[in-house]
């Protein structure tokens, strides 16, 4: 059933405002009112397109026109009517898909008029394949919905990494995609090693698929970054980028996501997710290859400041080996003894200079003292002689040395040369020693007696 509204007219709204009317001008009698051709379709044309919203058509597509204009002209009809459409060059030029007579597609548009031929027409601005006005409600719905839970958010976005070495691919093994990726990162970034993860990227078992493959690259922890792509396509085409299950494999992954669903005016729920989106998969190869050509521009100019701080780091450094040098000269043993030998050679010649000074007047000084000195000692040597001689005679009146000649001892005890002069100072078992003129001996003693050599009395 062909989508079109039903609106009536009222008479009077012909004649409320004559400015509505622009610079037409009527002619009007008592009876009635009188209207050319252009004036009731430019009148019309003001009413149809003021009093009717804008609508979504569906219907079968029929007598196809593409001028070289790049305008779109075509009638949608069904079993019983047809309307004139017209879809302007912008708005055709971003159809996912390339209309057809017989095609079932949905239109949305605004009612008007074309004058010329007093004919109504839908000037269209979107076009789809049947089906997707219904997977379009779904796409807003679950839009709407993650977004409400956050997983749209900025904050949530994982950084991409500048030189990615390992790059994992979820897309068709067969098909443009992969082939685009791997020939932009041939020629920016050959360094990378990509692995791919084949999926259906259409179909009933895509979400599956796609969530698996998103999935077992996180398992698997290769990759530094991980590109979802597909070619372009109606919504429909779409609809496995627009699951709910894939978005959340998508959101949870813990590796960079790229998404490259489509073209460059195709959005699908993965680009919202994801943390990244590319207008393209080529896009999405150059988003994770820096530029070999700015790569090596930036290492020349690097290499330059890098020999610039070199040379002078080695100046500075060569001006600090000069200076420890020469400290390192002054503060070596040879030197310093060099410059000690040269200080005591001077030393030397200053002190040999002043003996030669000095020796004939300390000479002439110390001639009176020497004869004093030996004067005195003529005179004091007697005197000590006699002195000591008298010391002597003292000292062997004293000694016990001639006692012990006479068969005397002394006895003492061993352990400490304490002198025992009484009994009394020994017990029984004691360990004493007995010095002799020519030698001690040891002995215990037996017994202790009060037996006297001779009375106190």
């Amino acid at each position: 059933m062909v989508g079109i509204g039903i609106f009536t007219v009222s008479p009077r709204l012909f004649l409320q405002d004559n400015a509505k009317s622009s610079v037409y001008h009527r002619r009007m009698d008592e009876h009635r009112t009188i209207y050319t051709p252009s004036e009731l379709n430019r009148e019309a044309r003001l009413h149809l397109e003021a009093g009717f919203p804008r609508v979504w058509i569906e219907g079968e597509i029929s007598n196809l026109s593409r001028p070289a204009s790049g305008h779109l002209y075509f009638s949608l009809k069904d079993d019983r009517a047809q309307v004139r459409c017209a879809l302007f060059r912008s708005d055709a030029m971003r159809l996912g898909f390339r209309p057809a007579d017989g095609m079932l597609v949905q239109a949305r548009g605004r009612v008007s008029l074309y004058e010329q031929r007093g004919s109504y027409q839908l000037i269209a601005d979107t076009l789809e394949e049947s089906g997707e006005g219904r997977l379009r409600a779904a796409f807003e719905a679950l839009k709407m919905r993650l977004d409400a839970e956050g997983l749209f958010d900025p904050g949530a976005k994982q950084p991409l990494p500048a030189y990615p070495e390992h790059i994992a691919v979820v897309t068709s093994p067969s098909g443009a995609v992969i082939r685009d990726i791997l020939q932009v990162l041939e020629r920016r970034w050959p360094l990378a090693r990509v692995r791919l993860y084949p999926v259906a990227v259409q179909g009933e078992e895509s979400p599956a698929a796609l969530v698996r493959a998103l999935q077992a690259a996180n398992r698997h922890g290769w990759a530094d970054a991980v590109i979802l792509g597909r070619g372009g396509g109606s919504l429909e085409d779409l609809a496995a980028f627009n699951d709910e299950a894939v978005a959340r494999a998508v959101f949870a992954s813990r590796i960079p996501v790229v998404s490259a669903v489509g073209h460059e005016t195709d959005f699908s729920i993965c680009d919202f997710v994801a943390d990244v989106r590319a207008p393209t998969p080529s896009a999405a190869a150059e988003l994770l290859s820096p530029d070999r050509a700015a790569l090596q521009s930036a290492f020349g100019a690097l290499g330059r400041q890098l020999q610039r701080r070199m040379a002078e780091r080695l100046q500075r450094l060569g001006q600090q080996h000069d200076h420890l040098a020469h400290r390192l000269t002054r503060q070596h043993p040879g030197y310093r003894l060099g410059e000690h030998a040269k200080t005591l050679s001077q030393s030397a010649r200053r002190l040999a200079a002043a003996g030669r000074r000095l020796v004939p007047d300390r000479q002439s000084r110390l001639s009176p003292s020497r004869d004093r000195l030996m004067a005195s000692v003529a005179r004091l040597v007697p005197d000590r002689r006699k002195s000591l001689q008298l010391l002597a005679r003292t000292l062997h009146a004293v000694s016990p040395l001639p006692t012990l000649d006479r068969g005397y001892a002394l006895i003492t005890a061993p352990e400490d040369d304490r002198t025992i002069t009484s009994a009394r100072q020994a017990d029984p078992g004691t360990r004493i020693a007995a010095q002799l003129k020519d030698g001690r001996l040891f002995a215990t003693v037996d017994e202790v007696t009060d037996e006297k050599l001779v009375d106190d009395d």
